[in-house]
């Protein structure tokens, strides 16, 4: 899905618009939106499917529940979300009957910054995402794949000034997107 910073702005103004409505089309909208992204946040975060859900149900329960005090001059609704996930995960994962049996149970610093972590990486991959295809491409095939430009130039059969020009170009939009989702340099 691309977008630009003017269509993420708009998305922006439109989901807080939605939040302060406080509707149940309102709500459904946003769950519809972010209930895969919540979900799969706690799946990575808990490692387990049931506390997944429970942490979607109790994120957006949350949400619904401060609604009112939400300022958009603040963040935006994405980011007020997955902060409020964040703090359920921490929330289930200190709950008693969350705990695994094992005898070495993860200790609260160590969870909170695998939080840190898991919050970062979802948001990176969301930001990544807003990229047009060919800046996204260029930019996997240099992190994730560790290629210098002149191999991507190759491998994607452009001139190495082509790749030089979107590598710039993409991490000037990744850090825009980035801010735009809360996560300033």
């Amino acid at each position: 899905m691309l977008q630009t910073l003017d269509q993420i702005s708009t998305l922006d103004e439109e989901e807080a618009d939605l939040l302060v409505r406080r509707d149940d089309a309102a709500m459904r909208t946003l769950y519809r939106r972010y209930e895969r992204r919540v979900y799969g946040f706690g799946l990575r975060l808990l490692g387990d499917r049931g506390l997944a859900e429970e942490l979607v149900q109790e994120s957006f329960m949350r949400l619904w529940q401060g609604a009112r005090r939400f300022d958009p001059t603040r963040g935006t609704v994405r980011a007020l979300l997955f902060t409020i996930a964040r703090r359920v995960a921490i929330d289930l994962r200190r709950r008693p009957s969350s705990r695994a049996f094992a005898p070495e149970v993860e200790d609260g610093a160590a969870f909170d910054a695998r939080a840190d972590e898991v919050l970062l990486a979802v948001t990176v991959r969301d930001a990544m995402m807003s990229l047009s295809p060919a800046h996204r491409e260029v930019l996997e095939l240099i992190y994730d794949e560790d290629l210098k430009l002149g191999a991507i130039a190759c491998k994607l059969d452009v001139p190495l000034g082509t790749v030089k020009t979107r590598a710039f170009y993409a991490l000037r939009a990744l850090r825009a997107a980035l801010r735009e989702r809360g996560f300033d340099d």
